[in-house]
């Protein structure tokens, strides 16, 4: 079953092949402490990516990945660096 397949009503506990969690936005604001506005703004900066979205619903899927990722974004946001400086960051690590 592919991630667009997913009920949503199931999609925070759905756990696929690699043993990642599948999270819904407001699931993944509520472990990392963000609100959703946040995790949007993240979103439209490119800082955050969803791992997919639910063709009929619209949601958006995140995975553990997208956690680890987040949890960068606002350690680098502690120490007082900018939006810029956090992408470039991001994308060096990447590499």
């Amino acid at each position: 079953m592919g991630i667009a397949q997913v009920v949503p009503a199931v999609a925070q506990s759905l756990r696929y092949s690699n043993m990642q969690t599948i999270y819904l936005i407001k699931d993944l604001a509520k472990v990392s402490g963000c609100s959703t506005h946040t995790l949007k703004f993240y979103l439209r900066e490119g800082l955050l990516k969803e791992i997919g979205r639910s063709p009929e619903t619209r949601f958006r899927y995140f995975d553990d990945s997208s956690y680890e990722r987040l949890k960068k974004i606002r350690a680098l946001q502690r120490k007082k660096m900018s939006l810029k400086e956090i992408h470039k960051a991001l994308e060096s690590k990447n590499a």
